[in-house]
């Protein structure tokens, strides 16, 4: 018999292909994760310090949103107005330029500060071995554990007219520059300013120096290879590095400028004139000295609702651009 004539070999059958129901298909081999389960007994974890807020925070805020539509001067009842302190607080111009004071702030509280103070994180981080780094670390974060009335006290001595301030311009020759500086209407809030400045440094610093850190050394080797200069190196390498950093320095120190009272309460009371007057002080002033409450309490309104304003719109941009 021939090969062509032999009989071919037989094959298996094919199996059946398995039919699989829709509902039975794993979620692995889907890529559906499921979510954590939420279980309602965490959230009784967070209920002792909602309670708090609650009775801190939102219930006082709710009740001086209340009163703001009362014509009341503490003692006597209260007469509703509706909408004639906001009106006021928007057209009188001694409470629309103690919201500019507050803005204007922002520039010592804020821009000083955190242009210092990444300046002087670059520096310290390119000498990380010497023996400064922790001594001017404390030093410059020594304004932040000290009390704000207690830094109000000792910038009036060093403005004072026989002060350090007009003391070291004696020494360098400038005695025309030598003044009252907290009562000079030119000055005054320039030399409030500047107090905000110094304070707001050693925060800023601290952040910075603590993200710099984080920064993968690395990325300065290959900037350096590359021929980058220090300037180089701090705009490519440290500035995008410390992008969060800037973002919560930002935000803290606006708030602080936005709600200053203590710097100007201690060294010039608002003075000379209106030249330093703040919101904060307009309302203390306003509510228990002036016994108009529900002008004070619309103008805390308006300044709170201008501090979160300000501070969403920060934490927009910076997630935005994280």
């Amino acid at each position: 018999m021939t090969a062509a004539h032999q009989p071919a070999p037989r094959t298996a059958a094919p199996a059946p292909a398995r039919t699989q129901r829709v509902g039975a298909v794993p979620a692995a081999r889907t890529g559906r994760r499921r979510g954590p389960r939420r279980q309602p007994v965490a959230y009784l974890y967070l209920l002792p310090a909602l309670l708090l807020y609650t009775a801190f925070v939102i219930a006082p805020w709710l009740h001086t949103l209340e009163l703001s539509f009362y014509r009341w001067d503490g003692v006597t009842a209260g007469v509703w107005t509706g909408l004639d302190n906001y009106r006021q607080v928007l057209t009188d111009p001694k409470l629309t330029a103690s919201l500019w004071h507050a803005l204007g702030f922002i520039g010592f509280y804020t821009v000083l500060p955190i242009a210092a103070g990444l300046v002087l994180a670059a520096v310290i981080g390119r000498a990380r071995q010497g023996r400064n780094f922790a001594v001017s670390r404390t030093v410059l974060f020594l304004p932040q554990i000290v009390p704000l009335v207690a830094v109000g006290v000792i910038w009036r001595w060093m403005y004072a007219q026989d002060g350090t301030v007009n003391q070291l311009l004696d020494a360098i020759g400038l005695h025309s520059w030598a003044r009252a500086w907290l009562g000079d209407f030119t000055w005054a809030y320039v030399a409030v300013g500047l107090v905000g400045s110094w304070v707001m440094l050693g925060l800023c610093l601290v952040l910075f120096q603590a993200g710099i850190q984080k920064i993968d050394t690395s990325l300065y080797e290959a900037a350096r290879i590359d021929g980058a200069g220090p300037v180089r190196e701090f705009l490519s390498v440290t500035l995008p590095g410390l992008r969060a950093e800037i973002g919560v320095a930002v935000t803290v120190t606006v708030i602080s400028a936005l709600a200053s009272f203590d710097v100007v309460y201690v060294t010039t009371g608002g003075g000379p004139g209106d030249t330093t007057t703040v919101p904060g002080l307009l309302i203390y002033r306003l509510a228990f000295t002036g016994g108009e409450v529900g002008t004070a309490c619309a103008l805390a309104v308006v300044l709170s609702l201008l501090i979160s304003l300000v501070v969403l719109a920060i934490g927009r941009l910076t997630r935005e651009r994280a």
